[in-house]
This record gives C-alpha cells, sequence and structure tokens, in this order.
C-alpha cells in the first residue's frame, strides 16, 4: 500500500494537469481531420506515417506559444492582437475565420450524421446531424464550463479506439516501422497535395485561438499565479495533447493504409466512405470502433470550432465572454456559438457537400496559418508584452521553421487547387 498510493497520486496529479491542451489536441482529430487521414492512407497507404512525428514539434511550439499568451496576458489571442496591432488586422483574421470555421462545423456535422446513419440506416443522416446539433446546443448552453472542460476530456478517450484497429487486422508491422522512420517522396503530385493536407489539418488556426482562451478560462477559475512552475505544467499540458493527437492520427493513417490501400481501393473523400470500405475488408468490429471514433471527436471538436469562433467575436466587439457564464450573462458569446452550429448544419442543406466545405475550409486555413503563426511569434519575441516569458532560442527556431511550412504548404494549396 505504501508504494502504490504515491503512485495513484501522480498518475492524479498528471491526469489533472492534462486540460486544454489534451482538449485542444484530441479536437484535431475531428471527422474532417479523420477524412484527411484516411485518403493519405487509402493512397498511399503507410508511406506518410513518418508525418506524425515530423509534425509533433511543430504543433508543441505552436500552441505552447498560444498558452503562454493567454497565461500570461489574461486575454485570447485575438484580445492580444486587438490590443497591440492594427484593427483591420484583427477584422481581416476574423473574415477569413467566421467562414472557414463555419464550414468545417458543416463538415463535421455531416460526418457524423452520415457516420450514424451507416450505424442505424433506418435513421436519415440529416436526422442525425439535426440531433447532435440539438444536443451540442444544449449541453454547451446549460453546462457549466467546468463540466464541459471535464465531458470534453473523457471524451478524448473515444480516440483510442482507432489505436486498436491495426491491432484487429493482418498488420506488416517492419513496413509500418521503416515508414515511420524513413520519409520516402514521390514525383506524384497527389503525394504533396496529401502532405499540403496533412499540416493544414494538423496546424489549424482555430486550435490556436482555443488554447488562448482556454487558458484564460483555467487562470481565472483556478485564481492561478503565472511563475515559472505554471508556465511547465502548462507546457506539459501541451504537450501531452499534441502527443495524443498525433498518435492517434498516426494509427488512423496506418488503419486506412493497411486495410484500404492493400485492398486497392485509394479513393476516399468521406469519413462514412472510409468506415463503409473498412467494414467487408477489416470486419465488424473495426468498422464499429471506426464509426463510433468519428461521432465521439465530433462531439469533442464542435464545441471547440464554435468555442472559438465565439472567444474571437467576443474579444473583437468587446462582448462579455467565457464558458463559465451563463446565456444571460454573455449573450453574443453564445448567440455566435449557435449560430455557427445552425448555419454549419444548414450548410448540409442548401447542395454544399462535405468535399466542397473541407476543400474551402483547407484553402481558408492555409492563407491564416501563416500570418497568425507569425503574428504569434512577433508577441512572443516582444517583453512588453509577455515580460520575462518571451522564447528562448530553441523556441524561434521550431516556430520559424513552422512559419516556413506553412507559408510553403499555403503557396503549394493554392497552387494545387488553382493553378495545377
Amino acid at each position: 500500500m505504501g508504494i502504490r498510493q504515491p503512485r495513484g497520486n501522480a498518475l492524479q496529479r498528471f491526469w489533472n494537469k492534462l486540460g486544454p491542451g489534451l482538449i485542444t489536441g484530441a479536437s484535431d482529430d475531428d471527422p474532417s481531420g479523420i477524412a484527411t487521414y484516411s485518403q493519405a492512407g487509402a493512397r498511399f497507404g503507410p508511406q506518410l506515417l513518418w508525418t506524425a512525428i515530423v509534425t509533433y514539434p511543430l504543433m508543441v511550439v505552436v500552441q505552447e506559444m498560444c498558452a503562454r499568451i493567454g497565461m500570461v496576458t489574461g486575454h485570447g489571442l485575438m484580445g492580444t492582437i486587438k490590443r497591440y496591432y492594427p484593427r483591420w488586422l484583427m477584422y481581416v483574421i476574423l473574415g477569413i475565420s467566421f467562414p472557414s470555421i463555419v464550414l468545417n462545423i458543416g463538415a463535421d456535422i455531416a460526418g457524423m450524421g452520415a457516420v450514424g446513419n451507416l450505424l442505424f440506416p433506418q435513421v436519415p443522416g440529416a436526422v442525425f446531424s439535426a440531433v447532435f446539433t440539438g444536443i451540442l446546443m444544449y449541453t454547451i448552453i446549460k453546462w457549466s464550463y467546468r463540466r464541459i472542460s471535464k465531458v470534453l476530456k473523457w471524451l478524448c478517450i473515444t480516440l483510442f479506439s482507432y489505436l486498436l484497429i491495426p491491432f484487429l487486422i493482418d498488420t506488416d508491422w517492419w513496413a509500418v516501422l521503416r515508414s515511420t522512420v524513413l520519409p520516402t517522396f514521390t514525383t506524384d503530385a497527389a503525394y504533396y497535395m496529401a502532405l499540403v493536407g496533412i499540416l493544414g489539418t494538423t496546424i489549424s488556426p482555430y486550435l490556436f485561438f482555443w488554447q488562448a482562451s482556454m487558458e484564460v478560462e483555467e487562470k481565472q477559475r483556478r485564481h492561478l499565479v503565472v511563475d515559472k512552475q505554471l508556465i511547465s505544467d502548462v507546457e506539459l499540458d501541451v504537450r501531452g495533447g499534441m502527443l495524443f493527437t498525433n498518435i492517434v492520427f498516426y494509427f488512423i493513417i496506418l488503419a486506412s493504409g493497411t486495410v484500404l490501400y492493400t485492398a486497392g481501393i485509394h479513393e476516399i473523400g468521406t469519413v462514412e466512405e472510409a468506415a463503409r470500405a473498412l467494414k467487408p475488408l477489416a470486419g465488424d468490429m473495426a468498422y464499429a470502433l471506426f464509426a463510433l471514433g468519428v461521432i465521439g471527436t465530433g462531439f469533442l471538436a464542435i464545441p471547440v470550432l464554435g468555442g472559438a469562433l465565439s472567444y474571437m467575436m467576443a474579444e473583437a466587439f468587446d462582448w462579455p465572454e467565457g464558458l463559465n457564464k451563463k446565456f444571460h450573462q454573455a449573450r453574443g458569446f453564445y448567440i455566435t456559438l449557435v449560430v455557427s452550429l445552425l448555419v454549419g448544419l444548414g450548410i448540409n442543406f442548401i447542395g454544399i457537400s462535405p468535399i466542397q466545405a473541407l476543400i474551402w475550409t483547407a484553402v481558408l486555413y492555409g492563407l491564416t496559418a501563416p500570418v497568425l503563426i507569425g503574428v504569434i511569434l512577433h508577441i512572443c519575441n516582444d517583453r512588453s508584452i509577455l515580460g520575462d516569458y518571451v522564447n528562448d532560442r530553441r523556441k524561434n527556431i521550431w516556430a520559424f521553421i513552422t512559419l516556413l511550412l506553412m507559408t510553403s504548404a499555403a503557396v503549394a494549396s493554392l497552387y494545387f487547387q488553382f493553378l495545377a
């Protein structure tokens, strides 16, 4: 007993330290992201597994900077931009972010509905989408931030379903290991489109805003005092969350690459196509795990998407904000969230397919990500804003690498979408 108790306490302390970073990371594996990773695996097998390793430090450095901005300044990213940068920059970011996030929400709601229909064919996908949207709106408005964050934290466990799939099927683990540690490149333009898609999916601008705002919520709720230990705890949370999301996206590529690519199924357009294709090839258990994971990640990611947009709008226009407030205390904040979900749901009824929504979202994210990373990098080197908590040399090096890669990805995305 004397040995087990400290160990249990250590695990409990570690779990308690995981919060905004874990939720942010897990929400990155939303239904849209699952579609992107499934496409990559189906088209190229295990060849792109190495991207899970390479993107990890890039994700960590950006999200850690956003978390530090929120903790040190006591303001979200949009609030900080508003205070220290020209107003036109804030409005441009907001003008591009609003449609991209709403389109992302629409694609995720459609994916959840379609997968629900696969599990229960007698219920139309549109009905599932409407029901899921209603559940999300009710819980976000009625529940406290503490309860929402706790539920989102536990929802992260649904992503473990993707880790099980490769162990339920015949997997060539030596080929997996080679593709993980030895990057391969081809002359196929589709390969580089997949790379751009993975970068855009893993390093998404809405995560920057959510991370910073959630740290502000945590700071206010727990009355935290910023010091080196707190910043260290925040960094641990971010690293844990980003590691979790990359492990999951690694296993999604692995599952689709092992099952679909091997079977000659190289074109996957949506998450429901990936789930449907898995069933006859990998069995009912793998199929059910994949489908349930899509619904679970939707419930995890959509509040993050809508919440990020609400924080952006509230900070831009000085509205009362926060999931810790009741509806009547922050009407503009919650109305923005409700509108984003309703418009996202409505996209599926006006002729815009989830694939179209994803393409437009990728282009818009690609345009804003390099700009935002540049601004975040500038903030994190400004002592008048962050004081003693500015970037060190190592963080700056990784941040500049991320900026260069995301700028290259943005240029490549525009080229592939409009010129190639």
